[in-house]
This record gives C-alpha cells, structure tokens and sequence, in this order.
C-alpha cells in the first residue's frame, strides 16, 4: 500500500528516509492530489532518476519532443506546467539561450553590488534592534533584489513578485484559481517585459536572452516569457529559503558556528554543507520512466511516476560519511540539492555567491548571533512545494 507523501515530509523526515533507504529504498507513496508514484531514497538511484534520459519530466511513449515542437499559450494549470517542465530538444534550445546569457563574467560581475546591498540589509537589520528577524530584514529582500538587478526589471516590483510566486509554489496555501492567476500575471508582466527589452536593450540577462533568441530565431516570444518566468520564481524563492533555513541550522550548531568564527574561509565548505543537511524540498523532482528498468532490485514500469528523494540521497551513509552530522568543513560533498543532469540549476553559482556573502557577512557584523526562540518553536512555511521559514527571529 503506498504510504502518504506528507509522512515523508515533516520534522522526522530525516529517520524515517534512512529506515527507506534500507528498507524499501523504492518506496510506493501517496501525493497530496492523491496521485501515486515510486519514491526512491538512496543516492545512487536518486542521481540515475535525475539525469538518465529513461526519465522524463513528461511521460511521452514516443521519445523527447520534437525539435520544432513550440509552447502554446497557457490555457489553465496543467498546460503550464507542461510548458515548463520540457524535455529533450526544446528543452535544449532553452538551455542554450540561457547558458549564453547567464555566465560565470556576469554572475562574478554581480558581487561587489550583492555584497553592498546585503550590507546595507545587515545594517537595517542592526538598527531594528534584537531581536529581529532575519527573513524579513536579509533572506527575503536579497535574493529579490539581485534577481531583479540580474534580469533588468524594476526592483520596485518585488512585492508583486512575492505574491505571485507563492502562489505559482502552493500545493495547498491558495485555490486553485489563484494558482492560475498567478502564472497568468507573471506571464502578462513578462511579455511587456520582453517587448521593452527587444525595443530598447540594456546590459542585463533579459536583454541579452532577447539578443541570442532572435539572433538566431531560437525561440518564440512566449517561450522567452516562459524562461525569464522561471529565471524569476527559480532565481529568489530558493535562495530566500536557502539562507533562513541555512542559518537556522547553522545556529543550531554553535560548535560550527565558531568553527566559521576561527576560519572565515570555510563559508564556502559551509554552504555547500549546510545546502546539503537541509534540502529546501524535492521539487522539480518528478520524473516519469520512458521504458521498464530496474532501480535497486524493483522494477519501474514505463509511465510511472518517480519522485527523486534529495533530502534522503543528500544524507545516504554510502555517500556521505556521518551523514546525520553537520560538518561545515566537509569535502567533498556532491549534494543533489541543485539536482544533476540535463535539469540541474542554471541559478547554481549565482545563489552560491548569494549564501556565501550573506552567511559570512551574517557572522561577521553579528559574532554573538543567535535562535532569539526555542529551535522548535521557529516558524516554518506550508502548503508548499519547498521548505521555508515565515520567520526566523535572531539576537545577537
């Protein structure tokens, strides 16, 4: 019988995905839309579900789409998702565009400005006064002003961003219709934003996108709206959620957080590690088989639903060795939190840059932070499709 999805997902999620891991590593389970599929939890299986082309995003019988196949505009929730959840060619062809626009220069280019802004954040945070709490002055206000920066849209807009995007990454916190809405409005506000660039081009990544699509006619003006609508959700939410959940757990450990004290420079270790122990969800981990094969001595049968268990890969003991600690030194540490494969996060090093400035600049300008509540009385987000904090109040 297949075990609810919610069992797997709450406070105790860690124990019971290492009792699945040796147990019953391809797990039948239960989604919220009572839809069901195969959770697999150990690493090796999690990184085949992730990036061997038997998985799709979609389940076609006939192989990855076409190489002249075109999104159509959205007629409701289903054909959205669809949309963004390509595979094969068109996939590739979105890629491409984006890979030319969002390069290592121009993430590297963006550092002195997210330093300055979160420092300007960390000093509005010291003047509210302790405690405070760090969502709302640092983790939420970041990531939305860099991607703004990034993208070129106006900052000022951000609010509307965060109403959207909660929406568009609710499972059960909104209807259905605002769902819907939701997507329908972030796709309007891009198409204006598309057209200003195309008419008049700036040096940002939505420009330069515009430039390599119609340099080379890659893609359709509504599949550039489609990207830059992922850019925005993908390119905030999980690194707003990133850096609460992080230092949550990071305040946990004070031990680790005098480690970081005593050597700056383990920050870097220290993202990675913390990305690791606590995996922001398993979305966009839905993959469906495309023919029958074997996981772990089960057989998938094509056309089922395959849920990539990160959270327990990201933990599996024949992977990472004391996987249950953490360890702001470890190396090497190959976590799937970004995922693997054709699929994984084209958003990597810039939220990599993020957390490691906001992380060590956090430390730095408050040595004596810490939980301003008991660790199980923080307040965690729900109804959605990724872990968050509705606050996390600090003092220092």
């Amino acid at each position: 019988m297949a075990r609810p999805m919610e069992e797997l997902i709450g406070p105790d999620a860690p124990a019971e995905m290492r009792v699945l891991r040796k147990e019953q590593p391809v797990c039948p389970v239960r989604l919220p839309n009572g839809d069901e599929a195969l959770l697999v939890t150990r690493y090796d299986d999690v990184a085949t579900v992730l990036s061997d082309p038997r998985f799709n995003r979609t389940f076609n019988p006939r192989g990855a789409a076409r190489a002249g196949d075109r999104a159509t505009p959205p007629a409701d929730l289903g054909q959205i998702t669809r949309t963004l959840g390509m595979d094969g060619p068109p996939h590739r062809t979105l890629r491409a565009v984006v890979n030319r626009a969002f390069t290592a220069r121009r993430v590297e280019s963006l550092r002195p400005s997210i330093q300055k802004l979160t420092d300007e954040l960390v000093d509005g945070m010291r003047q509210a006064g302790s405690p405070a709490d760090l969502v709302e002055h640092v983790a939420s206000p970041l990531p939305i002003r860099v991607i703004c920066e990034l993208l070129g849209v106006p900052h000022e807009d951000a609010e509307k961003f965060r109403g959207w995007s909660d929406r568009t990454l609710s499972v059960t916190s909104f209807p259905r219709d605002e769902v819907v809405q939701a997507w329908h409005d972030l796709f309007a506000y891009f198409g204006e934003q598309v057209a200003r660039k195309r008419a008049h081009p700036c040096d940002d990544l939505l420009s330069d996108m515009v430039a390599a699509s119609d340099d080379e006619e890659k893609l359709t003006e509504l599949e550039l709206v489609y990207l830059a609508t992922g850019l925005l959700i993908g390119g905030h939410e999980s690194t707003i959620n990133a850096i609460g959940l992080g230092m949550w757990r990071l305040l946990e450990h004070p031990e680790q957080v005098a480690r970081l004290h005593a050597d700056p420079g383990l920050v870097v270790t220290a993202v990675e590690e913390l990305l690791r122990y606590q995996t922001l969800g398993d979305v966009d981990r839905q993959r469906f088989a495309q023919e029958d094969l074997e996981l772990s001595g089960v057989t998938v049968k094509a056309g089922q639903m395959v849920m990539a268990g990160v959270l327990s890969a990201n933990r599996d003991e024949d992977r990472f060795t004391d996987g249950e600690r953490l360890d702001v030194g470890r190396h090497p540490n190959p976590h799937l939190s970004f995922g693997l494969g054709p699929h994984y996060c084209v958003g990597a090093a810039l939220a990599r840059v993020e957390l490691q400035i906001a992380f060590g600049t956090l430390l730095r300008e408050f040595p004596g932070l810490r939980l301003a509540v008991p660790s199980d009385q923080v307040r965690r987000k729900t109804g959605l499709m990724v872990s968050g904090l509705e606050e996390l109040l600090v003092a220092w």
